[in-house]
């Protein structure tokens, strides 16, 4: 019996219901919310005593990073979603490869008084910007976990997007999804780095590809590398059908079932074999995510990044508005994470 459930309301369901017995057998969700879940007990089987190599080896490396917690395996990927440049063929027939490339063209395609962009994207969601951080070799936890918030290099990307932002002048203020969608769709956005779900916005007449993010000169030529987020098929703890429920696991994440969740769903499955497919491979959209998703970074699945997302969301916007330094913005987040784990330790 299929029921609806709001996604907003569908991992509260598992936490509340899976530790009680109440949950089912089996269930599907990003890896975001996978160490709190592993840390509150009596919700996600660790299937190591399942997985044999052959499994293993069927999915993209990076995917089954982000189904391991603590060096232990807890579901099997079934597909990923990663930001990319999406661009109008018919403003930039060929796009930008590195950031030097990619400010020139930007600067020649932007005209603030007809509100014309080089570049749109959602600069001041966390989320979106990880892909510049990750270039500089920035990043959210060192080892422990320590929240590392402020570190250099995270500084340095940002000092980067204020560069783009002010000096350059290639972005919009204050990009709203809606502005962004909009801008793209009316011939007024040249690029936008975004994700599947920004695909199905597009206006029919816009002739729109894909290429992979810039590399970026002012980090040594390394790529931008954005957060990946998986979708992982999991076993829950106190399920009585788990060999069944592991072997269903299996079953969806074999290359047949990718290759629906390709070609019909529209989704990029883990599974590396399907993207040999000709079908897949003959797929210009489904063969951008999958060179993307190459130099991606598995998004944290530490029950410490919940504490993350706020202060960081406070900071960028103290940022962009040039409310604060990105130094000073980022050591106010910094205290307010370190505090919000510290608390979290002592429960």
């Amino acid at each position: 019996t299929t029921l609806a459930v709001p996604y907003d309301a569908f991992a509260d369901k598992i936490t509340a219901a899976v530790p009680r017995g109440k949950g089912p057998d089996i269930f599907i969700y990003a890896q975001d919310r996978l160490g709190g879940w592993i840390e509150a007990g009596k919700t996600v089987e660790p299937i190591d005593f399942f997985l044999d190599k052959a499994t293993k080896d069927r999915f993209i490396p990076t995917t089954m990073e982000a189904m391991t917690y603590r060096g232990t395996v807890y579901g099997l990927p079934l597909n990923y979603k990663v930001i990319t440049l999406i661009y109008n063929k018919k403003l930039l027939p060929t796009p930008p490869k590195t950031s030097k490339e990619l400010v020139a063209v930007a600067k020649k395609l932007t005209d603030k008084n007809s509100g014309r962009f080089g570049l749109a994207y959602s600069y001041s969601d966390f989320y979106y910007h990880a892909a510049l951080q990750n270039a500089f070799g920035g990043r959210v936890f060192d080892p422990g976990p320590k929240p590392v918030l402020n570190n250099p290099e995270n500084v340095k990307a940002l000092e980067l997007l204020m560069r783009w932002l002010t000096q350059d002048g290639i972005l919009p203020a204050e990009p709203s999804t809606a502005l962004i969608t909009s801008l793209f769709n009316g011939g007024k956005a040249a690029m936008v780095f975004s994700g599947p779900w920004f695909l199905g916005e597009i206006a029919k007449g816009v002739d729109y590809g894909l290429a992979t993010l810039p590399t970026i000169d002012e980090a040594g030529g390394k790529p931008m590398r954005p957060w990946m987020t998986v979708e992982g098929v999991y076993v829950t703890s106190p399920s009585a059908n788990k060999d069944a429920a592991y072997d269903f696991a299996k079953y969806l994440t074999d290359t047949p079932q990718a290759k629906v969740m390709a070609v019909e769903g529209r989704q990029t499955p883990a599974n590396k074999a399907v993207y040999s497919d000709p079908a897949v491979a003959g797929d210009a959209i489904l063969s951008a995510f999958r060179k993307q998703v190459e130099v991606a970074v598995p998004m944290p699945n530490l029950p410490e990044m919940t504490m993350v997302w706020s202060p960081a969301t406070t900071a960028m916007n103290k940022i962009v508005k040039k409310a604060a330094t990105p130094k000073a913005a980022m050591d106010e987040a910094q205290q307010s994470v370190e505090r919000d784990v510290a608390a979290l330790r002592k429960k």
